[in-house]
């Protein structure tokens, strides 16, 4: 026998097994294995599909998280802005309030000057009068003390008297 030339039972209990084969296989296991191929063709659809999903829901949550943050800058801006104004008011009203006050003791001030010129000048008065007396009645004491004196100041007295 030729060991590179097969028979022909060899070539016919061959195609007769590989029938049987064929068929056991088509039979039992062939469903199983289209099925777990199937199972294996559509879990690997379905993941592709939820990576898709989760990309696009990681592109829209990136794009949130940007829109939030925008939104976030625009309102410590706006914050900011709105303490910059707040505190250059206070420092306004401050100044403002500063002056008015400054104005005021200025005023009271001045009036107290006022009203301490007005007593000095009423109490230098009262000195004056009080002196102006007291020289007087030593004048006229003095001028009294004579009798041809009191005669002479009676007429003129009563000459400035008709004069007027």
């Amino acid at each position: 026998m030729d060991l590179v030339t097969p028979g022909f039972g060899l070539v016919f209990w061959s195609i007769i097994t590989f029938l049987c084969l064929l068929f056991i296989l088509r039979k039992f296991a062939w469903k199983p294995i289209l099925g777990a191929v199937s199972d294996r063709e559509e879990g690997i659809k379905d993941a592709l599909a939820s990576a898709e999903k989760a990309k696009l829901e990681m592109q829209n949550l990136h794009a949130d998280n940007e829109r939030i943050l925008q939104e976030a800058r625009a309102e410590r801006e706006a914050m900011l802005k709105d303490a910059r104004d707040m505190k250059n008011k206070i420092v306004t009203d401050a100044k403002d309030e500063a002056q008015v006050q400054a104005n005021k003791m200025i005023e009271q001030a001045q009036a107290a000057i006022q009203s301490e010129k007005k007593a000095a000048m009423a109490e230098l008065k009262s000195h004056v009068a009080s002196l102006s007396i007291e020289i007087a009645e030593k004048v006229v004491r003095n001028e009294l003390s004579n009798k041809d004196k009191q005669l002479k100041l009676v007429e003129d007295m009563l000459g400035e008297a008709t004069l007027n």
